[in-house]
């Protein structure tokens, strides 16, 4: 018979065992009912986030030094056209749409095509190219993608020109307008990704850059933009993605994770702090590292205030690379939590390039090829850098003796005229070669990989001889009867051999027996002993002119000119004015290593 709930109601009101009785009898059967059914499915999400930096403008597998394809003793390949196929892959495998493209920066220099679209065809120019980098990152499909500091290597007109032509954000938390202190690139990207049946998943990426820009681009930045440090920027930030939504957030970071800086105490933020922001700000699940050119698959770093887990990836440099972040997500208490995150590298030379990015940018590659393939001259003698770094080498005095020539010109007639004119150069590279015969534009180029320019400054004996002194701490201390291996000499504490100057003009002995601080030995001007009292005009590049590489006074020391033709051109201009590269018109012997006076080669 059915309940007649009238007589049920009343039965209880007398009794209160009614109600007991009819409870216990009814919930076995629900639960029945409710476990047949089975618990709710739980809700969960997989998405990946690709990730690339330090692209330094390779699209293609070619080495435009020594006009050939690129390869190197690792066997590794290179090139934007090889990530594409990569990414083509990750998601044909992931499904586009949940999917992320990010860059950690440095994108538009590195190579002789960057610097053709910014110099000599130039993308600022009316009716102007389209910058192959954006051409080929666009075609990609990029979603974001952080400014690196050599995105300013060419000045704002040329960054705010490759930013109009690119279809994602660059974006640059820490650049700041210096008078507004507003940031002057759009902070962060934020995605929703659908999900069926269940509320979208919000992704924000924040993009910060490297404070070392103030530096190392002073002259291009300086009253208009600045730089501060990214774990400040970053626990400004971090709360406001999360109060707008954000599920996950992403940092794309132009700065290694070593928590090292370059630059000494020159400025009061870390050049290499990713590892410290995933410390010390919470809220982060995930960090692609650039900035070090270091290949690092997952590195996880626990934040101090919350004691999660940030992974953190770093792939490479020059797009030989592709970091994957995988996220794994569930749907719970009215909303998405992650949670876990993998990271995993994808190696370029597992795949051939893809032929859409090859027909696109064909064009832009062979102008360039051709380019730097043209003859500005005639050189007598094979002129090397293989052992530049423990031997004053011609090759080097080449680059001293243009530097010298152009400041010298350049001060004719000014109250420094009369001054004398010294140099430095740094051995940037261990393969640089310029062969016997025809001299290129790509020959010169290999020698001074660098788009500095020229700056003059003003500096005395005692100055110059403590510069000396630091460029000295390079080399390891080796002990007057230890053997000597080329390969255990240089480098002492890391530092790299773009950190290491020659100064021409003086004459000095490096002991490397001694301590460092205590190595310049027999330091002479024109035959006599140096007399720290003199000045000189100090021809440098901008990158040592603003500090850096941490050497002693020159960043302080009064400018007395500069430009912004690259010193590679001045090379270029310097060969082809003379016609005949002959090294008994700049090479000279003006320093040697030694133990206790005995020279070690």
């Amino acid at each position: 018979m059915p309940l007649n709930r009238r007589k049920f109601l009343q039965k209880s009101a007398v009794t209160g065992a009614g109600v007991a009785i009819a409870g216990a009898a009814v919930a076995p059967a629900a639960e029945a009912a409710e476990a047949k059914k089975g618990p709710r499915p739980v809700k969960r999400y997989a998405f990946t986030v690709m990730g690339t930096t330090d692209l330094h403008g390779h699209i293609f597998n070619w080495d435009y030094f020594k006009n050939a394809e690129y390869t190197d003793a690792k066997g590794n390949a290179q090139g934007l056209a090889r990530v594409s196929t990569l990414v083509n892959q990750v998601r044909e495998e992931k499904g586009r749409r949940n999917t992320l493209l990010l860059d950690a920066g440095d994108t538009i220099q590195g190579t002789p095509l960057t610097y053709y679209y910014a110099k000599v065809d130039p993308i600022t120019a009316e009716g102007g190219p389209v910058h192959p980098m954006a051409a080929a990152m666009n075609a990609i499909g990029y979603d974001a993608v952080a400014l690196g500091n050599h995105e300013f290597n060419y000045g704002i007109e040329t960054l705010r020109k490759f930013e109009e032509q690119c279809d994602f954000p660059l974006l640059g938390a820490n650049a700041l307008d210096a008078k507004t202190l507003r940031p002057a690139f759009p902070p962060y990207f934020m995605k929703k990704f659908r999900v069926p049946g269940a509320p979208p998943v919000k992704v924000a990426v924040l993009g910060l850059t490297n404070p070392g820009i103030a530096i190392w681009d002073k002259a291009y930045v300086e009253g208009k933009l600045t730089f501060p440090g990214l774990e400040e920027q970053a626990a400004k930030w971090v709360p406001r993605l999360r109060s707008m939504g954000a599920d996950v957030v992403v940092v794309s970071a132009h700065s290694g994770s070593s928590g090292t800086s370059s630059y000494g105490d020159q400025l009061p933020y870390i050049e290499n702090s990713s590892a410290l922001v995933a410390q010390q700000v919470p809220g982060i699940d995930a960090i692609l590292v650039g900035h070090a050119h270091t290949e690092i698959a997952e590195l996880l770093v626990t934040n101090e205030k919350t004691g999660r887990t940030v992974v953190l990836s770093e792939p490479l440099c020059f797009a030989e690379r592709l970091s994957l972040f995988d996220f794994e997500l569930v749907f719970e208490k009215g909303r998405w939590r992650v949670e876990s995150v993998k990271a995993t590298v994808r190696d370029a030379k597992t795949v051939a390039d893809d032929p859409r990015i090859t027909k696109l940018l064909k064009d832009d590659h062979d102008i360039v090829v051709e380019y730097v393939n043209q003859v500005v001259g005639t050189a007598t003698a094979t002129l090397t850098t293989v052992d530049a770094r423990y031997k004053d080498a011609p090759i080097i005095d080449l680059i001293t003796r243009v530097q010298e020539d152009v400041v010298r010109a350049a001060l004719a007639g000014s109250e420094y005229a009369s001054l004398p004119v010294i140099a430095q150069a740094s051995p940037f590279s261990r393969t640089s070669e310029i062969p016997a015969g025809d001299v290129t534009i790509r020959d010169l180029s290999s020698l001074y990989v660098y788009d500095n320019t020229l700056v003059a400054k003003l500096m005395t004996g005692a100055q110059l001889k403590a510069y000396l002194e630091y460029s000295a701490e390079y080399f390891v201390q080796t002990a007057p009867d230890a053997a000597v291996d080329v390969e255990k000499l240089t480098n002492a504490g890391g530092r790299p051999d773009y950190n290491y100057d020659y100064v021409s003009g003086l004459s000095y002995e490096i002991d490397i027996a001694q301590a460092a601080g205590s190595r310049i030995k027999n330091l002479t001007y024109n035959g006599a002993a140096l007399d720290e009292a003199q000045k000189f005009v100090f021809a440098v590049n901008n990158y040592r002119a603003n500090g850096g590489g941490a050497f002693p006074h020159v960043a302080s020391a009064q400018e007395l000119w500069a430009e912004s033709t690259e010193i590679r051109t001045r090379i270029a201009e310097w060969v082809t004015a003379k016609g005949v590269l002959d090294p008994k018109d700049f090479a000279s012997v003006e320093w040697k290593l030694t133990r206790g006076g005995t020279p070690v080669f």
